[in-house]
C-alpha cells in the first residue's frame, strides 16, 4: 500500500470510529488530520514522512524527546520481568524504588506516595484524602474546597468541581459540588487594570478573607502554583504561592498544590512550589513523570496526613481507593529512568539558561509584533495572546479562531503548537537543543505575522 493509500485508509478509519478529546468532531471530520506515525528526539513524524518540531512536548509531558534510548531500554527490560502486578495487597520493585526516589526530590516533608494514572485522578486522590483526613479527626463539617478562578484540575467529577470552567464544564454543572473561588492576581490585572503588586495584594486579601470566614468548613485550598496553564498561561507573582500557603496554615486548612502541569522542571525549578520555598500538605504530579511515555501520576502527602489513616482494620480508617493499574511496574520503571536523566544531565542546572534565552527572544522578536498583546511565561510554559488591535486591546471575532489559524500555519512550516482561545501555547521538551528552540521561535513569529497580516 502506497503512502497516499495508507493515509486515506487511516483517515477514513479515524473519521469513522474515533472521538477525539477537546475536539469539535464535525469540524474534524471535514479536515485532513495530521496522523503521527513516529517520533525522533524533539520531532514528530507523520505517516507521509513529514517532520514537526514538538513545540508542546505532546501536551506538556514529553520531557526528554521521543524514542529516548534510556527510557526505551527501561521499558524493554521491565517487560522481560513483569508488565503488571496489582498494588492492592502486594508491592513490586519499581514501585518501591520510584517512591523512594521521588520523595527524595520532593519539597521536604512530602514522604508518602499514592500512585494513580492521570493528573485528574491524582487530584481526585488529593480531594478524597483531604476530606477523609478531617473526618478521621472528627471534624466532619470540613468538606468544602477553595480554588482559584479559571483554574483547571482535570475532567473527572471532583477535578471539574474544583477547577470549573464555563466553556468546558457547563453541561455537567449539575453533577458537580460547589467550591469557593478566589480571583487570582492575573485576573485582577486583566479585569481592573491593576499593577502586578496591586493585583497580588487584592487577591491575597480576598483569599485571607474567604479562607478565614469559611475555615471551619474548608478541607483544603487547591491551586496550580506559579502558572495557571489551561486558563491561557496565567502567571502568579513571586511570593503568591507562599502567601496562600501561609493563609492556609494560619487557618488550619490543608494546602493542595496541583503540579501536574508545572512540575518536573517546566517553570525552571523541579517543582513550581520551590520558587517560594513552599511544602504543600498534598501535591499532585503527572504528565512528565514518565517522560511522556506512559500514563502515571502520583499524589504526595505529609506524614501527618498519612498517620491519621492508621488504625485497626475494624476502625475502617483505610483509604479505600485505587485502580487496576495503580503503580503499574512498566510506568514506574520508565519513571525511574527519567529521574536518572534529570540527575545525569543536571537538567535543572542547564535548562534555566534556555528558558532565559527564550524569554528574551520572545520579548524582542514576538511581543513587538503588532497583533501580539502579551506574552505570559514562566520557564518553558508560554502563552502568546493575539489581538486585532493592540493599542485599543480589541479582540478578534472568536469565530475567526485566529490562534488556531496560526497553529495550522505553523504546522505547514513544520512546528506543532496549540491554541487556547486566542492564545498560542508553547511548552517544548526540556532537552530541546538551542537550534531547535530558535527554529520554534522563528516559525511561530513568521506564522503569527503571516496569519495576522492577512486577517
Amino acid at each position: 500500500m502506497g503512502s497516499s493509500d495508507r493515509y486515506d485508509t487511516l483517515k477514513r478509519m479515524d473519521h469513522t470510529h474515533l472521538w477525539h478529546p477537546f475536539t469539535q468532531m464535525q469540524e474534524w471530520m471535514g479536515e485532513d488530520p495530521c496522523i503521527i506515525a513516529e517520533g525522533d528526539g524533539s520531532y514528530l513524524i507523520d505517516v507521509n514522512g513529514n517532520r514537526y518540531l514538538d513545540g508542546v512536548s505532546s501536551l506538556w509531558c514529553n520531557l526528554f524527546g521521543h524514542r529516548r534510548p534510556e527510557l526505551d531500554e527501561a521499558l524493554k527490560a521491565q517487560t522481560d520481568r513483569i508488565a503488571h502486578s496489582t498494588f492492592l495487597g502486594l508491592s513490586h520493585v519499581p514501585g518501591i524504588e520510584l517512591a523512594a526516589r521521588l520523595t527524595a526530590v520532593m519539597p521536604p516533608g512530602l514522604t508518602r506516595v499514592f500512585y494513580s494514572d492521570s493528573g485528574a485522578t491524582a487530584v481526585e486522590v488529593a480531594l478524597k484524602l483531604a476530606v477523609q483526613y478531617w473526618q478521621l479527626l472528627g471534624q466532619t463539617e470540613r468538606t468544602q474546597f477553595a480554588r482559584l478562578e479559571e483554574s483547571y484540575h482535570g475532567d473527572t467529577v471532583g477535578a471539574m468541581s474544583v477547577g470549573y470552567s464555563e466553556l468546558f464544564h457547563h453541561y455537567h454543572r449539575t453533577m458537580l459540588f460547589p467550591a469557593l473561588s478566589v480571583k487570582p492576581p492575573y485576573a485582577y490585572q486583566r479585569e481592573q487594570g491593576l499593577t502586578e503588586a496591586e493585583a497580588m495584594e487584592r487577591s491575597v486579601a480576598e483569599a485571607r478573607a474567604t479562607v478565614g470566614r469559611e475555615k471551619d468548613r474548608l478541607a483544603a485550598f487547591i491551586m496550580e502554583p506559579v502558572m495557571q496553564g489551561a486558563a491561557g498561561m496565567w502567571p502568579q507573582p513571586a511570593g503568591y504561592v507562599r502567601a496562600i500557603r501561609d493563609i492556609c496554615a494560619d487557618n488550619g486548612v490543608l494546602f493542595i498544590a496541583d503540579e501536574v502541569a508545572t512540575g518536573f522542571g517546566h517553570t525552571g525549578r523541579m517543582w513550581a512550589c520551590e520558587h517560594d520555598g513552599v511544602t504543600p500538605d498534598l501535591m499532585c504530579v503527572g504528565k512528565g513523570i514518565t517522560g511522556g511515555y506512559l500514563p502515571l501520576a502520583a499524589t504526595f502527602a505529609t506524614e501527618q496526613i498519612f498517620s491519621a489513616f492508621l488504625g485497626e482494620y475494624g476502625e475502617f480508617k483505610s483509604f479505600f481507593h485505587g485502580h487496576t493499574y495503580t503503580g503499574n511496574p512498566l510506568c514506574c520503571a520508565v519513571a525511574l529512568a527519567g529521574l536518572d536523566i534529570f540527575e545525569r544531565e543536571a537538567l535543572m542546572e542547564t535548562v534555566p539558561a534556555k528558558m532565559t534565552w527564550l524569554e528574551q527572544t520572545l520579548q524582542a522578536d514576538i511581543l513587538s509584533l503588532p497583533h501580539v498583546r502579551e506574552i505570559r511565561q514562566r520557564g518553558f510554559m508560554t502563552g502568546m495572546e493575539l489581538v486585532k488591535d493592540k493599542a485599543r486591546g480589541e479582540r478578534y471575532d472568536p469565530g475567526l479562531r485566529i490562534a488556531n489559524q496560526v497553529v495550522l500555519e505553523a504546522r505547514r512550516r513544520g512546528v506543532i503548537v496549540r491554541p487556547l482561545g486566542d492564545t498560542l501555547i508553547m511548552l517544548p521538551p526540556l532537552t530541546i537543543s538551542d537550534a531547535e528552540l530558535a527554529t520554534l521561535v522563528d516559525v511561530v513569529r513568521d506564522s503569527i505575522r503571516h496569519v495576522t497580516e492577512a486577517s
